[in-house]
């Protein structure tokens, strides 16, 4: 479960979250829609613990990581897994390594060894798998399209099987059908690792489609958090411009299953 608490943050003369409070139950999805710019991803980093609120808390499964030691604040960013905007693969590794990289870099917790490299290629295979890219390990960043790379990016995370995920603009730049394919794997990401997940865009269509709960940025809060349904009734511009923008009910789309 994630508590967010009357959290306010400025930078310099610029306020961007102006008593932001918000409650996402354990192993849903809460989509933030709003207009670019206006603080979606601040937020997103400060339940991450990479940027600290001027007042307010932020508790993680009751912890309230605004107040945790660097160390104690590192451990808990293990359970944590951010899909950002762009995918943020590294350039210089192949998808395997890219996808191996957390393991990589951290020790089992319940051995407090190195992960075998038998157990990684394993796990490296499943996530790919389970993102439909199978095959590709071999693969540089630059060989992929911008779908296949939010999904390699998606599989980097998968691997480790975080209890938090957040996700930039996920379908930022997609075509259509490819974006739709992102929303799926994200409600099947969210199934499989029964995860607690927070998603930020502004695209409605995506909202409706991953989101247990939707939520408006608006004014530095979250106005009208609640299930699509009832978020859907709400008289309100911004709003109104999305629910414009929508040819049919997107809820429908929700058991489509896309093939390739």
């Amino acid at each position: 479960m994630i508590e967010i608490t009357e959290v306010y943050k400025s930078f310099g003369e610029q306020s961007v979250l102006k008593g932001l409070s918000a409650t996402i139950p354990k192993g849903k999805t809460l989509v933030i829609l709003g207009r670019s710019g206006v603080g979606k991803s601040v937020l997103l980093k400060h339940i991450m613990g990479l940027t600290f609120p001027d007042s307010g808390e932020i508790l993680i499964d009751g912890i309230d990581i605004t107040k945790l030691k660097p160390k104690d604040l590192q451990k808990a960013r293990l359970s944590m897994g951010m899909l950002f905007q762009g995918g943020a693969l590294f350039d210089s590794m192949n998808i395997e390594e890219n996808v191996s990289f957390y393991l990589n870099q951290h020790l089992n917790p319940e051995t407090n060894k190195p992960y075998p490299k038998s157990y990684i290629d394993t796990k490296v295979k499943e996530a790919l798998a389970m993102v439909g890219l199978s095959g590709i390990e071999k693969k540089n960043p630059s060989e992929l399209s911008g779908g296949m790379r939010k999904r390699a990016a998606l599989a980097r995370l998968i691997v480790y099987r975080p209890k938090l995920l957040l996700y930039d603009e996920p379908t930022t730049g997609l075509d259509p059908i490819t974006a739709m394919q992102i929303n799926q794997l994200i409600r099947k990401t969210q199934k499989e690792l029964q995860a607690t997940s927070v998603v930020v865009t502004h695209d409605l269509i995506s909202a409706l489609v991953v989101g247990d709960y939707l939520a408006l940025h608006n004014e530095g809060r979250l106005s009208f958090l609640s299930e699509p349904e009832e978020f859907l009734k709400q008289q309100h511009p911004i709003i109104e411009f999305f629910k414009k923008t929508l040819d049919q009910d997107p809820r429908l789309l929700k058991e489509v299953i896309w093939h390739e």
